[in-house]
This record gives C-alpha cells, sequence and structure tokens, in this order.
C-alpha cells in the first residue's frame, strides 16, 4: 500500500512541475513559422523517420483529417516531401525535408538555449542529479 502513495506522489510531483515547465517554456514565444499540430508532426518525422499521414494522425492522436490538413500546410511549405512506400506502392510516406530539418532545429535550439539560461545558477551536483532524472523521464513518456 505504501509503495502505491509513493508512486501517486512521485507522478503528482511529476505531473505539477513538468506542466509548469512546459506553461513557462510557451510563456516565451520562438518566432515560430508553425502551429502546434505542424511542430508535432515535423518533429516525429525528424525522430522517428519517413511514415504515412494515417500513423503520423495515430500517433499524435488526432483525426485523420486534421492531420491531412497539417500536412497539406507542411508540404506548401516545402518542410515535408512524400515518395512512395517502396514495400508498399499503394501507400505514400512523409519524410521531413532539409528545410524542415532546419525549422526543427531552430525552434529546438531555441528552446534548449532558454532551458540552459535557466540552469545558469544550478550547482553542479543539481545538473548531474538532473541528467540523471532525463532518461528516466524520456522513459516514462515513452509508456504513455
Amino acid at each position: 500500500m505504501g509503495e502505491n502513495r509513493e508512486t501517486e506522489q512521485v507522478a503528482r510531483s511529476l505531473f505539477l512541475c513538468m506542466g509548469l515547465l512546459r506553461r513557462r517554456l510557451r510563456q516565451r514565444p520562438v518566432a515560430d513559422v508553425l502551429t502546434f499540430p505542424q511542430m508535432a508532426a515535423l518533429s516525429r518525422l525528424d525522430r522517428c523517420g519517413p511514415a504515412t499521414s494515417a500513423d503520423l494522425a495515430r500517433q499524435e492522436q488526432i483525426s485523420p483529417q486534421s492531420m491531412g490538413t497539417t500536412i497539406g500546410e507542411l508540404e506548401a511549405r516545402g518542410f515535408i516531401t512524400r515518395q512512395p512506400d517502396p514495400t508498399d506502392g499503394r501507400r505514400i510516406l512523409l519524410s521531413i525535408s532539409a528545410s524542415g530539418s532546419r525549422e526543427v532545429n531552430r525552434r529546438r535550439d531555441a528552446r534548449v538555449e532558454q532551458l540552459a539560461a535557466g540552469l545558469a545558477d544550478f550547482t553542479a551536483h543539481e545538473l548531474a542529479q538532473l541528467s540523471a532524472a532525463a532518461p528516466l523521464i524520456e522513459r516514462l513518456a515513452q509508456r504513455l
């Protein structure tokens, strides 16, 4: 019983602090060209490689119609490319383009700089603790 309570306390603490971190990052907007759904789809293509529009919709938990609109806008800006699936010519795979990669990296770099500025007065020990926690937080995110 105590173990379940401890798990719930950790979950509550993470929920609150991650929400605060996300809100603080969004309070200082990056000069965005893209909407949140566009950036999410583009980032997923960057991290995971080529995918179909249906796969992206499923992974981002949005309707195929909404993803179709998002993909159309990304394609119009030259941030993604389409090519036939080599294993099934009926399917179209979407990939991030060089300009799409530059846009994702520009935004990530801006957020990394923002986080680095916030970490500037942390001690070496505190930075080591955060560094050790990062893979665990990523693993948690992958399990949700």
